[in-house]
């Protein structure tokens, strides 16, 4: 690995989908503290389901504007692993993000765009110029986030690429429809709340319900306005309208998944 440089850029954050019960992430923060020990390593969270880039996208998303900027976040839901998806650094507004390119980080850069995107393809700031094809996280995408915590330049990191080509994952807008507004389920959360991608400005100071999957449900403002064991709609803490169960698991209940339909309307 190239030596690192000094800066005053060093916190760095970390996503995955690898759990607890494996040592996978400690490798990660090992590698970090190789590179540099004074960096800041801050769990998002390591429980997105296997595989689901959907999800680890609208985690990230809602996670960046709570870090100062030049925050490195790496980011790595990799079920194309070893392929020919490109490893990827972006710089945008707010930092930079490191990880695979497969739309993990549309979400952040549908509302901060990219100033910068480079191809992994520098192995000077690898681990080892022959990496794992099943763990880029060590092998890649660790060292190089802990590099550009460190101070590196993004270009120093491989080959510039045009920022419109990173790969979106085709979540879709929300649409405006003769009632109200027209979306889907973004992300389910620990609770097993559905969360749409309808943001809170379609239903600010208005009357309004919710109709997904045959089922009427009523905007309220909190979990409590519903009886126990009732569906309610509101918008949550992210600023997205969601659906859930007082005092239960609506995506068990409902049986409502990822990118289901759902409208808003307004009365």
């Amino acid at each position: 690995m190239a030596d690192k440089a000094i800066s005053t850029r060093s916190l760095l954050t970390l996503l995955s989908d690898f759990g607890d019960r494996d040592v996978y992430v400690g490798v990660m923060k090992g590698i970090i503290a190789q590179i540099n020990p004074e960096i800041r390593v801050i769990d998002l969270t390591h429980q997105i389901p296997p595989q689901n880039i959907v999800a680890a996208r609208f985690c990230l998303m809602n996670a960046y504007p709570y870090f100062p900027d030049g925050t490195v976040h790496i980011a790595v839901v990799d079920p194309g692993v070893g392929g020919n998806r490109r490893a990827i650094a972006v710089e945008f507004a707010g930092g930079f993000l490191v990880g695979p390119d497969n739309g993990i980080f549309s979400g952040v850069l549908s509302q901060t765009p990219a100033v910068a995107a480079v191809e992994l393809t520098n192995p000077d700031y690898w681990l080892t110029p022959q990496p794992s094809r099943t763990f880029h996280g060590r092998d890649i995408f660790a060292p190089v986030g802990a590099n550009l915590a460190s101070g590196v330049p993004l270009k120093y990191l491989g080959k510039e690429i045009n920022p419109t080509t990173l790969l979106q994952i085709g979540m879709g807008k929300c649409q405006t429809t003769s009632r109200g507004v027209l979306g889907n389920i973004q992300y389910i959360d620990h609770f097993g709340n559905l969360i749409s991608n309808i943001p809170q400005s379609c239903v600010e100071g208005k009357t309004w319900y919710v109709e997904i999957a045959g089922l009427t449900i009523p905007g309220c403002e909190t979990y409590s306005n519903g009886e126990v064991g009732e569906a309610v709609a509101l918008v949550g803490s992210h600023g997205w309208v969601e659906i859930a169960i007082n005092g239960g698991n609506a995506h068990s209940q409902l049986q409502i998944n990822y990118q289901d339909t759902l409208e808003v309307i307004n009365y």
